[in-house]
């Protein structure tokens, strides 16, 4: 690893926080940019807010999707980019917590680019490769058009899932490096769920070239042992949302404009708009590949191979160029529709559904082998310009073409706090449900009205109407009373789920639904009733939770065991940061 300073390493955070500066610096004089996935998060940091402040610490089940019938949201969607949302929104004005949020990741992006260039590279070339990668063409599409704030957040730690995962040749402690590539994997798959696919391809990708050139096995048994314990580490996460998805209408995730084939670079559909913003992102694929291809190709490289330090101390320097070229090979290969067969039969890559997302890992490679032909090659003032060009000209394009809204966020408040509710979302809805016939403006609880009683015969017709009286709607518990005058249905305004357990005095009961949709129905016995509607925990939780908590005790036991070996093996300091 190259050394750093103190002042180098200050250099490199303010950089990267002037180019974070830069990038959200639209967000003061025109808002909000409300690009496709824009109302999904924010909501779901509404929601989550609002759930924290009614006492529900860890969301399972999102209150006021579709309409205020809820769906299991948060079951599904990996949690980090939905809390760093919500906790913003406690100290800031609602405002501004897209742009503090994607300060934030910005800001983080480039200093873990950073401690992964300055491994093979001289601060000063470091530094300008985290700003290339904090601020690449491909991060500001999903700044600017996607919004897709828990993409953004994962790709901030490719950086590092890439440079411990060369690492695995090195001569660092086993332990340490496992520990490492292992907190970083798991977090990649807490932040959003096609990037742990991405992150899990990845590390197979390079584990097998760097055991196949190097001719050792080393990588395979680190890089499968890391990637093992990082599925336990999330467990808490993934076992519910893997278990869980024959609950819903997961397939919906696939649905028309939505599969890898219809996505590919340059492919053309019967929609305009797909076809418009299909042939922004493959102009910036194409860019950033010949960039990154020529840059390889062009700078005398001092890392293809891996080299002995001279002092024995000296972690040995893992190779950087083969694994990062054999990345981005990998990746422009699976952007074309030469690749059909592998998206169709390799397991859950389907569920990437767009193939340009490998445009997320390819940015490790590209700012490093664009900072480093900047730094070495021939004709670096050109590099300069191309590089200059790349990004100040991608984000002059589409910060033009966004769609800029000043008032998005508060339309979703004010339907938060009134109790209206926002839109669900397709692929998490229960089973036999179509949110879009769900009844408008329903109240929480409703049971037949004198009309329909009327409607039911003469022996009904003079009978009132359930008498309701509602004791508390939380998140995740409903209690009301019911008087009546005869065996009746109660309607809720709630989608039924098997997590949710319904007590009609005490007693376990099974819900109903109408046709068409889950709305949970309730029978209950003439005269006074107490029902409780709690969303309980369910086996899958427990599993997934008890998974976690193992997989933090062999963390911490991998990191005491590394820190006890570098005590009676010192490597100099260098794998003190693994």
């Amino acid at each position: 690893m190259m050394p750093a300073t103190r002042s180098q390493s200050l250099l490199a955070f303010l950089a990267v926080a002037i180019v974070a500066t830069l990038v959200v610096g639209p967000f003061f004089f025109a808002g909000n940019v409300s690009g496709h996935d824009f109302e999904f998060h924010t909501s779901s940091w509404l929601d989550v807010s609002w759930q924290w402040k009614h006492g529900v610490i860890y969301p399972r089940w999102s209150q006021w999707a579709n309409g205020g019938f809820g769906e299991p949201r948060f079951i599904f969607y990996p949690p980090a980019s939905w809390i760093l949302g919500a906790a913003l929104g406690l100290v800031l004005p609602w405002r501004a917590v897209p742009g503090a949020f994607i300060c934030l990741v910005v800001m983080f992006s480039g200093m873990s680019m950073m401690r992964f260039a300055r491994y093979w590279l001289p601060p000063r070339d470091a530094i300008l490769a985290a700003i290339l990668y904090a601020a690449s063409p491909y991060a500001l599409l999903i700044i600017y058009l996607r919004s897709d704030f828990a993409e953004l957040l994962a790709a901030s730690f490719f950086p590092l899932l890439v440079l411990y995962t060369l690492r695995t040749v090195a001569s660092a402690p086993r332990a340490r490096v496992t520990a490492a590539l292992a907190a970083v994997f798991a977090a990649i798959w807490l932040c959003n769920a096609p990037a742990g696919v991405l992150a899990t391809y990845t590390v197979c990708l390079l584990i097998t070239v760097l055991a196949i050139t190097g001719r050792s096995s080393r990588p395979l048994f680190i890089g499968i042992a890391a990637m093992a314990l990082g599925f336990l580490l999330a467990g808490f996460f993934i076992v519910p949302a893997a278990f869980e998805q024959r609950w819903v209408n997961i397939s919906r995730a696939l649905s028309s404009g939505l599969r890898p084939e219809q996505n590919f670079l340059f492919t053309r559909t019967s929609d305009p708009e797909h076809n418009l913003f299909n042939g922004i992102v493959s102009a910036i694929a194409v860019g950033m590949l010949v960039l990154a291809g020529i840059a390889a190709r062009a700078r005398p490289n001092l890392s293809r191979h891996p080299g002995a330090a001279p002092n024995s101390n000296e972690e040995r320097k893992p190779p950087a160029y083969g694994p990062l070229l054999a990345l981005t090979l990998a990746a422009a290969a699976l952007l074309f529709p030469i690749s059909g067969l592998i998206w169709r039969w390799l397991p859950q890559l389907r569920f990437l559904q767009f193939p340009w997302r490998w445009l997320g890992p390819l940015g490790v490679p590209f700012a490093y082998f664009l900072a480093s032909a900047i730094a070495r090659a021939r004709w670096r003032h050109l590099w300069q310009i191309l590089a200059l060009a790349a990004v100040v000209g991608s984000g002059l394009f589409l910060v033009r073409h966004a769609w800029w809204e000043t008032d998005d966020l508060n339309v979703l408040r004010d339907a938060v706090s009134s109790g209206q509710g926002f839109e669900g979302t397709d692929e998490y809805d229960p089973l036999g449900d179509d949110h879009y016939d769900l009844p408008k403006h329903a109240p929480l609880v409703a049971g037949p009205s004198p009309g329909q009683l009327h409607a039911q015969g003469p022996r009904w017709a003079t009978e009132a109407a359930p008498r309701i009286g509602i004791e508390r709607w939380a998140p995740e518990e409903k209690r009301f009373e019911v008087d009546a005058d005869r065996p009746a249905q109660i309607a809720l305004r709630l989608l039924g789920y098997p997590a949710w357990r319904v007590e009609v005095n005490q007693q376990q009961v099974d819900p109903s639904s109408p046709p068409g949709t889950a709305q949970m129905i309730i029978t209950i016995p003439a005269g006074h009733n107490r029902v409780r509607v709690r969303f309980v925990r369910t086996l899958d939780r427990t599993i997934g939770l008890a998974l976690s908590a193992m997989g933090f005790i062999a963390l911490l036991w991998l990191r005491l065991s590394g820190a006890k070996k570098e005590d009676i093996h010192p490597l100099g300091g260098q794998d003190s940061s693994a």
